[in-house]
């Protein structure tokens, strides 16, 4: 039955998927392109968990005995997965968003508003905080800020100070807190025997190394893994998203190091992306055939 196929395909996703995927660490080489895979595979997979109780509802006028029992698993596990969701998401969310706000409101408290020069025009609107540390982090949400620390500005010249710029602000306009989060809310709503972690160390180290292509297009990949290296004894804050100081940093160095991905592969992670995303609704389409 096809409303039990989707219960399979949907704990293959969540749990076997996200674990073989993390093994292919050469595809971190194009993170755009595999940042799409893995969340066309967790979407997947929550769909094929919403639509068990729909392809079950196609059947039970040809199900002559235990009918109801195979709508009752179907909407159980519909059910329990919508539930989870929306708990996991209403969590996350709330502390995230407190979180935020309270840093952002120390900051603009202890730090200093202070221009620092990019490249040859001034770049405003940077806090700086008073401390030794080379930290650079920044706070997403309507009011956004990129904050630094003293000892930053001063372990970082010019063009590794743009580095680190551009890969903060490429956070911030790509929105990666919200992709993050995505996949938090997920990762805390799939059951514990499921539940891949791997899928979330792997999309939190690809939203780095794609700000990172940000800041090598701002100044050079020499002066990008000269401020990672800058940056590595740094922590950003809970519900902040840093430069450096993540445990990711000889990671995307050698990142910085490889070879592009060659575009047909990249097209065969968007070809992968698509098909698993197309398999539940296509599923959903033949029960109700």
């Amino acid at each position: 039955m096809l409303a039990l196929l989707l219960v399979l395909l949907a704990a293959v996703l969540a749990g076997v998927a996200p674990r073989l995927m993390a093994r292919l660490v050469s595809f971190r080489r194009a993170p755009r392109a595999a940042l799409v895979a893995w969340q066309a595979v967790s979407l997947a997979a929550v769909l094929a968990a919403l639509s068990a109780a729909p392809a079950a509802l196609s059947y039970l006028t040809e199900l002559q005995t235990g009918r109801w029992v195979v709508l009752g698993l179907a909407a159980a596990v519909t059910l329990l997965v919508l539930g989870r969701l929306l708990l996991s998401g209403h969590r996350i969310g709330t502390r995230l968003r407190a979180a935020r706000t309270r840093h952002r409101e120390l900051v603009d408290v202890l730090a200093t508003p202070e221009p620092v020069t990019q490249g040859e025009r001034r770049a405003d609107g940077i806090r700086v905080l008073d401390h030794a540390t080379p930290t650079a982090y920044c706070l997403p949400g309507r009011r956004s800020r990129v904050v630094l620390t003293q000892g930053a500005l001063a372990a970082l010249p010019s063009d590794q100070l743009d580095a680190v710029l551009a890969h903060e602000r490429a956070h911030l306009r790509g929105r990666h807190d919200l992709l993050i989060e995505y996949f938090t809310v997920l990762h805390h709503s799939v059951p514990g025997p499921v539940r891949s972690p791997e899928a979330l160390r792997e999309v939190r180290l690809l939203v780095e190394a794609l700000a990172d292509r940000a800041a090598v297009r701002a100044s050079s990949p020499l002066a990008t893994a000269r401020a990672l290296m800058a940056l590595a004894q740094g922590q950003a804050p809970l519900a902040t998203l840093g430069a450096g100081g993540d445990g990711t940093t000889a990671a995307r160095m050698r990142l910085l190091a490889a070879d592009p991905m060659p575009p047909v592969v990249v097209a065969g992670m968007y070809a992968y992306a698509g098909a698993v995303l197309v398999l539940p609704l296509a599923l959903l389409w033949l029960a109700w055939r």
